[in-house]
């Protein structure tokens, strides 16, 4: 049947795999009731919603929110009991210049709250818990600078903070009291720094421990306000969970595993932590009662290797904190959304994209490798280079022409998400493998920077060395390889 099956996509052009839709950026509604998210099911990501029901046995039909040509980029909705509006952005014509959009769905209207500012870029923080204000960032002033914005829903925005220094303002969020702001300043991939705002007289004090390479990819405020969670490298190789003392600046570590531990979020209620541990480029998804040790994984999302967030970089608890929404892939499936049930503990899908009407059975999951490269470890072996290896099935059993699959970045990863390309080249016989050489994410801060400056050119001798890899395979054409990737 599996041949059968491969033969038959072997029939399907190009385009239905590049057909496959995806839904991503998941936030639950106030009651909890509904599930916002974006799909492209239109060709084009806009705004949708869906019903939620844990008792149901299939998704209910969603309700498309936007219409508008452009893509919609990110949403979120009200935390407020009672308030059924949402917050979107969207940009013109991939300008990546967002505006910020309020959706009332009792009189469908969609206002701009950035109306007369097109030409700058605004950046999403979030919602206060009683909804009457958002955060957010813009370069308005100056374009190469990102200044704090404090914006209630019935008035004008009110620039809180003059930022001084370049960079991206990101992780916006409101302390417990709503009376201060947390945010992250990206100077650059691996340089990051904390500061703290007061909202009343827009004073900043920058709280970053004082490690200048260091990275702050997510932080929230605990119960009280006088401590943040920080997702970070800081004095580590990888990423983990601190918490930071807002009052003696001490560290406490909350989460530490030797892998790179992603996503994370708290619930509003304090309780939980959620997170996701980047086990060799697949995802655990977990959830973490700091007071208890409480560890708990999300069950049910099967054995074949995925990512949670590929594609938003987002976890969203529920308002009432008893749920948590997310996105997932796999190899063999596109990004579609699930709510993970924390009181039954129960995880299910809320949507159901399409693949371009390809059988899902002709779709082929790859096999973790590693390879030696020309140099060794610290711990004197040589080094190992991972790599995911796909084959195809349902072909003779002569030796298969093979493509060498290069990530972008070049700070990133290959991981086992659904590639539309990936699963088109299995299908007319080609082998494809996708190292992630030094230089990639995911494996240690030390990893990554294998390949700085005079080092560059030590990833394209691991390229090298994945192609004498492939040439000793019994079932490859060591004579036709072939190079793709990305920039």
């Amino acid at each position: 049947m599996k041949k059968k099956r491969a033969e038959e996509a072997n029939e399907v052009p190009i385009s239905r795999y590049l057909n496959t839709r995806y839904a991503y950026c998941p936030s639950i509604s106030s009651d909890g009731r509904r599930v916002a998210f974006i799909t492209d099911i239109t060709g084009v990501a806009q705004a949708w919603q869906v019903r939620y029901d844990l008792e149901a046995e299939d998704p209910g039909w969603p309700d498309q929110i936007t219409f508008q040509a452009d893509r919609v980029m990110g949403l979120w909705c009200s935390p407020a009991p009672g308030d059924d509006r949402l917050i979107y952005t969207r940009d013109v014509g991939g300008n990546e210049n967002a505006q910020i959009y309020l959706y009332t769905p009792g009189d469908g209207t969609h206002i701009s709250l950035t109306v007369g500012h097109e030409d700058a870029m605004h950046i999403f923080g979030e919602w206060s818990p009683d909804a009457s204000r958002i955060l957010f960032a813009a370069n308005r002033r100056d374009q190469g600078l990102f200044d704090l914005y404090l914006q209630p829903l019935d008035g004008a925005p009110r620039l809180v903070w003059e930022n001084p220094e370049p960079g991206f303002l990101v992780n916006l969020c409101f302390s417990p009291g709503g009376d201060r702001a947390a945010a992250t300043l990206m100077s650059s991939s691996f340089r990051h720094h904390l500061f703290e705002i007061d909202l009343e007289s827009g004073a900043a004090r920058r709280i970053s421990p004082g490690v200048e390479n260091t990275r702050y990819d997510a932080i929230c405020y605990g119960p009280g306000g006088r401590s943040l969670y920080l997702n970070t490298d800081l004095d580590s190789d990888f990423l983990r969970i601190v918490r930071l003392d807002l009052d003696d600046m001490t560290i406490e570590l909350v989460v530490v595993q030797a892998v790179d531990v992603e996503l994370m979020t708290c619930s509003p209620d304090g309780r939980w932590l959620a997170y996701a541990a980047n086990l060799d480029g697949t995802s655990e998804l977990r959830i973490l009662d700091p007071a208890s040790g409480e560890t708990r994984v999300a069950p049910g999302l099967g054995e074949t290797p995925g990512v949670v967030g590929a594609m938003d970089w987002r976890l969203a608890f529920s308002p009432d904190s008893r749920s948590l929404a997310f996105s997932f892939t796999n190899a063999v499936r596109t990004s579609d959304i699930y709510v993970w049930d924390l009181e039954s503990d129960l995880v299910q899908p809320v949507t159901r994209s399409a693949h371009g009407g390809v059988p899902l059975d002709s779709f082929v999951a790859p096999e973790l490798v590693h390879y030696s490269t020309f140099d060794t470890a610290d711990d004197g072996d040589p080094r190992q280079i991972p790599a995911w290896f796909f084959q195809p099935q349902g072909h003779s059993g002569a030796p298969v022409p093979a493509i060498l699959l290069v990530h972008g970045g070049p700070e990133g990863q290959t991981r086992p998400y659904f590639h539309p390309l990936i699963q088109y080249f299995l299908q007319r016989g080609y082998a494809i493998f996708a190292p992630n050489v030094r230089g990639s994410t995911g494996y240690g801060k030390a990893y990554s920077h294998l390949d700085d400056v005079e080092k560059r050119m030590d990833s394209v001798a691991d390229l090298a060395h994945a192609a004498r890899w492939l040439q000793e395979q019994p079932g490859v054409d060591g004579e036709r390889l072939a190079v793709f990737g990305g920039s």
